[in-house]
């Protein structure tokens, strides 16, 4: 296998910190090598809280990544979230001089730049710079417009964003490693790349991932991204609302929540009791009601849709012909589809990873989702570099070298 077709995921997640490697075929496949995953510890809400724990936790997953796929790895593609990242749309508007009719090179760089210069807060930092699309006196055009006459080119760009500190706090884990970071990757923004393919981001498509400790978004609208952020609320807020409501330790009402709890209509799921031990030796039980456990995570599952609804913009839901697709560990909760189809008026989905392959293990959990994603990601910007180095910008449109 080539080198260079080697590409390494890391996710610093709230509940794990995962490393996949993945052998990315010309043909678009995509074979994982191995994986090295570990129980995080000093993440909050998907953010650094504790460096020395996070750099081995990080360290551990490398060492297993290694020993699963027998590959030295020296650079990674990172994925970051937290309630720090946003999205915006920003668009750039060049007016060509009054003696100019056809639009050139220049003026689609100056559009462009001031579509990305998004005025952001001091300290904050910027992840994304994605191109929506070009407009030439009122038409819109998804390709450069070079070459075309009009009097005014506008490019129209997504920019995300974020504290810089926290998203450098993760990069400094890395590199202490010494490993380079190949790129930085707002989550959902990777996980987009293999879950939503083109005729799905053409119809509307609104992908919600939903992990230990946050939940991200990113909505596409005419195949071209409208929004994204996160929320600081994930499972395992769930299972603290479990462990408050039983008195149970958090990891037997992680262990129920994921065996036991299920949020559909279905009333026959509500009936009975559920028998927990509630010590090590399994002597001493607890009996809890089927009905107020399904209700519990029913809230908490509730009001975290209800907050990536609420931060839509005006009418997208409306636009959203597709569907809503769901990933994350925390998507797996029986029921969930249905709450969501409910609370949406969407068709559900799973993000499904059928071009990543592996004969040992399924890759398909969505607790991959994030790392697989990441690959995907790295592929594909390795295919737009090889489309960009055959070509050159001529006046009059483009010319293959």
């Amino acid at each position: 296998m080539a080198k260079n077709n080697i590409k390494v995921a890391l996710e610093i997640g709230t509940s794990e910190v995962r490393m996949l490697v993945g052998d990315a075929k010309p043909d678009g496949s995509v074979k994982i090598l191995g994986h090295g995953a570990t129980p995080s510890a000093g993440i909050r809400k998907g953010e650094i809280v504790d460096y020395p724990n996070v750099y081995e936790c990080v360290k551990h997953a490398r060492i297993m990544a290694e020993d699963a796929c027998c590959v030295e790895i020296g650079s990674v593609f990172l994925s970051v979230t937290g309630k720090h990242i946003y999205g915006a749309n920003h668009s750039g508007p060049c007016r060509l001089a009054e003696h100019e009719r056809q639009i050139r090179q220049e003026h689609v760089d100056e559009a462009t730049q001031i579509a990305k210069e998004l005025t952001i807060p001091t300290g904050h930092h910027y992840i994304h710079h994605i191109l929506r699309n070009y407009e030439v006196d009122g038409f819109f055009h998804d390709s450069s417009p070079v070459g075309m006459f009009g009097k005014q080119v506008t490019a129209h760009y997504h920019v995300v964003a974020g504290i810089g500190n926290r998203v450098f706090n993760s990069m400094k884990c890395v590199r202490e490693l010494q490993m380079e970071v190949d790129d930085v990757v707002f989550a959902p923004i990777a996980i987009a790349q293999y879950a939503l393919d083109r005729p799905s981001r053409e119809r509307g498509a609104l992908l919600i991932d939903i992990g230990g400790g946050t939940t991200d978004y990113v909505l596409y609208l005419d195949g071209k991204i409208e929004a994204c952020g996160s929320f600081p609320v994930g499972g395992e807020h769930i299972t603290n609302d479990i462990s408050v409501y039983t008195d149970l330790s958090f990891t037997r009402a992680e262990k129920i929540k994921i065996s036991e709890g299920n949020i559909s209509s279905d009333r026959n799921r509500s009936i009975g009791m559920i028998k927990v031990s509630v010590d090590a030796n399994g002597f001493a039980m607890q009996e809890i009601k089927r009905e107020a456990l399904n209700e519990v995570i029913r809230l908490r599952m509730t009001e975290i849709l209800e907050l990536v609804k609420d931060a839509l913009p005006k009418g997208a839901l409306a636009k959203i012909h597709k569907g809503i697709f769901l990933s994350g560990g925390a998507s797996l909760t029986a029921g969930l589809d249905e709450l969501t189809k409910h609370l949406f008026g969407c068709e559900v989905y799973r993000a499904n990873a059928s071009e990543f392959r592996d004969t040992q293990e399924n890759y398909n959990h969505p607790k991959y989702a994030t790392c697989l994603g990441l690959i995907r990601y790295a592929q594909l910007s390795d295919l737009e570099k090889k489309q960009s180095a055959k070509w050159s910008i001529w006046p009059f449109g483009r010319k293959k070298r």
